[in-house]
């Protein structure tokens, strides 16, 4: 070996007899200020403090040991985690889901074997469409139009200015389907409800959607947002649809305002019509019983009266069969008395001659309280 011919015979990197190093250097390797350090001076220093620490030589790697053991049971110990009330936990391992977790303390692989994603599953979000709300200098919001969002055609091919919002919730169910099956499923519940909408408006007609509509396409929309979302597993779910205004056009708003207007007062027209209806068809169909009523109370009196007149003609026939002469005379006389009993009446008796005699005014005669009564003889 070269460097065994050195005198001193401390090794390659003991100074040599002529006090230089084996890099050329001066004995200590301060000589000039490009020197390279002293390897073997940093190595003994670092055995030295070591030796400080790590007293006790051959239990050194005891006490190694210990400290590794320790030191991974605080790693392990640092997957513990907590999960809030409204939140759900996601264990993830290698980077793969693997269990989803529920409120409450849960343990999953310390980074960086596992990683934990907590999603706020009862936290309802909203989300605007054709419209943006933005706070102002002064404190207050103003509401931003968004018309390449709010403007759509319907089905008779006009346009109508449809604002919207959509509350939705992550799945508390699927989770994991928000956090790993779609990339921004918060953009994507946006462009499936605008999308949606557009078709649902597509197919109605403008009239239809500015009065009497909305109540039937918000839940259309709600519905067909949540077959789509589902379908794409986005793990979300729609709480509600909220139409907040539809209105045509500006240019055309006047003349649509007017038309709903009229439409409004056909309603009330209708109506007015239903509740008159209401109000006379009772009254006519009161009237109508009343009169059948009246009509069977009248059947049934005139009824009586016939049976009672045969009761009677039958009596008097009985009573004629057994004295026509004197039943005759009787019945003369009850009629002449129904007759004549109301009426002025002037007796000449035909067994005075010629049948003439003196005028008697029998109604003039008569007491007051009588007039009409008559004189027999």
């Amino acid at each position: 070996m070269p460097w065994s011919n050195q005198s001193g015979g401390g090794g390659p990197w003991k100074p040599s007899g002529n006090n230089q190093g084996p890099w050329g250097q001066g004995p200590g390797g301060g000589g000039g200020r490009n020197s390279p350090p002293d390897l073997e001076e940093m190595l003994r220093r670092s055995q030295d403090k070591l030796k400080q620490v790590l007293p006790g030589g051959a239990n050194n790697a005891i006490v190694i040991g210990l400290i590794a053991a320790v030191a991974v049971a605080l790693w392990l110990l640092s997957g513990f985690y907590t999960v809030q009330p409204n939140e759900t936990g996601l264990n993830m391992v290698f980077g793969r889901y693997t269990a989803k977790t529920s409120s409450g303390l849960n343990y999953n692989w310390p980074y960086p074997i596992g990683r934990v994603v907590k999603l706020q599953v009862t936290n309802q979000k909203p989300l605007d469409i054709g419209f943006r709300t933005r706070d102002s200098r002064r404190g207050s919001t103003a509401q931003v139009e968004v018309p390449e969002e709010s403007l759509m055609l319907t089905g008779d091919e006009n346009i109508a200015d449809v604002k919207f919002r959509v509350i939705y919730q992550i799945d508390p169910a699927k989770p994991e389907d928000y956090a790993f099956s779609v990339r921004g499923p918060d953009e994507t519940v946006k462009a499936v409800a605008e999308s949606v909408m557009r078709e649902i408006v597509g197919r109605t007609q403008i009239q239809r959607i500015l009065t009497g509509g909305r109540k039937e396409i918000e839940p259309a929309a709600l519905s067909a947002t949540q077959k789509v979302l589902d379908e794409y597993k986005a793990g979300v779910k729609i709480l509600q649809v909220q139409l907040l205004s539809v209105d045509p056009p500006e240019q055309v708003i006047a003349a649509f305002r007017e038309v709903t207007a009229a439409q409004q007062q056909a309603d009330q027209a209708r109506n007015q019509a239903e509740a008159y209806a209401n109000k006379v068809v009772p009254e006519a169909r009161g009237q109508a019983a009343r009169i059948l009523q009246e009509a069977e109370g009248y059947k049934q009196q005139t009824v009586e009266e016939a049976k009672g007149s045969a009761a009677r003609f039958t009596q008097i026939y009985e009573q004629y069969a057994k004295a026509p002469g004197v039943t005759r005379e009787r019945m003369y006389l009850e009629t002449m008395e129904r007759v004549f009993g109301g009426m002025n009446k002037v007796i000449v008796d035909q067994n005075q001659g010629n049948g003439v005699v003196p005028y008697l005014p029998l109604g003039e005669l008569a007491a007051p309280g009588s007039a009409g009564s008559g004189v027999r003889r």
